[in-house]
């Protein structure tokens, strides 16, 4: 009878039986915080690797351009620079991969994302400008109504003292 060789293989055995009753455990309460803070922090994570990879992309090629420059190289200096601007390159390729996955991500996000918040909070800058819109002709009409009766003065006044 052959011993079985020795591994690092587990064996399949019988499982040990387990009631789930006694292990469930109540899930941990969900941070509050609310959905303007949510889109904050989720637009500056966004915003923060994007900006990551464009400074890559803007570093790499300083690099190379500077490795790019013509001197008196000898030989082991122009294969080394050969292999940094491999590297380099590779590099912004790579970048460049990772900015148009996160541009595809964003798309989706916002295909996929609640039409009827967007269009609301729309809607609301919208009102807002309005607003804003109306308060500034009032303060012009203002400033006219001021502007005319001061000047209307002036006048009256300046015809008097010529008389």
């Amino acid at each position: 009878m052959q011993r079985p060789i020795p591994t690092d293989f587990s064996r399949p055995s019988g499982l040990p039986t387990a009631n789930l009753r006694s292990r469930q455990q109540a899930p941990a309460p969900a941070p509050a915080i609310d959905s303007e803070e949510y889109l904050y922090r989720l637009q500056e994570e966004w915003n923060v690797k994007i900006d990551e990879q464009v400074q890559i992309l803007v570093n790499n090629m300083v690099d190379l351009v500077g490795i790019a420059k013509i001197d008196n190289k000898d030989q082991f200096r122009v294969s080394q620079e050969a292999f940094q601007a491999e590297l380099k390159a590779e590099s912004m390729v790579h970048a460049a991969s990772s900015l148009l996955s996160l541009t595809h991500s964003l798309k989706l996000m916002l295909l996929l994302s609640d039409e009827r918040e967007i269009a609301q909070r729309r809607e609301e800058e919208v009102q807002a400008l309005r607003q804003e819109i109306d308060e500034a002709k009032a303060r012009a009409i203002q400033l006219w109504k001021e502007l005319s009766t001061g000047a209307g003065s002036l006048s009256t006044t300046d015809s008097n003292n010529n008389a």
